[in-house]
């Protein structure tokens, strides 16, 4: 590889609405540490991860892996509110149903 093409950092593209949803979520974590009465030491020392990561989940930051969410989420026991997401794909199912039935309104 030549050596004067760095490596480009690949940082996810997120528009208004969506870094409004990451930093609601964000809100919600800090909301669930604080009513259970917890430091940010104590999330940290449940994580492993450094204050600067928990304190920009709590922000909602983009540039934080998904995994970091899940850890932080697991050791505050909401890890599992995680995989609700998407469950109820009416949309999805909507789309399914019209493939199956050829385009006809079951």
């Amino acid at each position: 590889m030549d050596p004067s093409v760095q490596k480009q950092s690949r940082k996810a593209r997120v528009f208004p609405k969506q870094q409004k949803i990451l930093t609601q979520l964000g809100e919600n974590i800090r909301l669930a540490i604080k009513r259970r009465k917890l430091s940010i030491n104590i999330v940290e020392q449940r994580t492993g991860m450094n204050p600067k990561t928990i304190q920009a989940i709590a922000k909602g930051s983009p540039s934080v892996s998904i995994g970091h969410y899940v850890v932080v989420l697991s050791s505050i026991g909401l890890v599992e509110d995680l995989a609700d997401v998407a469950k109820d794909d009416e949309l999805g199912r909507k789309l399914q149903d019209i493939n199956m039935t050829g385009g006809r309104k079951p």
